[in-house]
């Protein structure tokens, strides 16, 4: 598109991220990683390096037969000078399972970014899950602060 708009360019990694969820696109997703990167996604599951985390994705991506994955609100700070920077962002999925059960995740990403010679990437995300369970909210919330 002639003369279109640039966007942020953390924020269009994050919904490139967020795209190829929805896709099952893992070139995509594999791209918006640097090759050293760190994956955590809690419970001690911890990936290190590029092609185990795109390996693990895979995997988990298998059991699921559709994915929509939406990018919420999300703040971030840069140092281009140094070219890195860290950042928030709050994620809400809604998914099916390959056995047909449906389920929603809320969730945010402490994340960590590098600039290299393909752009800003990740150089690490860190996942605190807030809601895991059935669409109507009926498991209980993680992060639950008053009772």
């Amino acid at each position: 598109m002639k003369n279109a708009p640039t966007r942020d360019p953390i924020a269009e990694l994050v919904h490139l991220y967020a795209d190829a969820v929805v896709h099952f696109d893992g070139d995509q997703w594999g791209s918006t990683w640097a090759p050293d990167a760190h994956w955590d996604l809690g419970k001690g599951r911890r990936l290190d390096g590029r092609e185990a985390i795109v390996e693990f994705w895979h995997g988990a991506m298998s059991s699921f037969s559709a994915v929509v994955q939406m990018v919420l609100n999300g703040t971030y700070e840069l140092d281009a000078e140094a070219g890195t920077g860290t950042g928030r962002w709050y994620i809400a999925e809604h998914f099916q399972r390959a056995g047909g059960e449906k389920g929603k995740l809320l969730a945010h990403y402490d994340d960590a970014y590098v600039l290299t010679d393909e752009g800003w990437r990740f150089a690490s995300r860190e996942l605190t899950i807030h809601y895991g369970g059935p669409q109507d909210l009926s498991a209980p919330f993680l992060n639950a602060w008053a009772e």
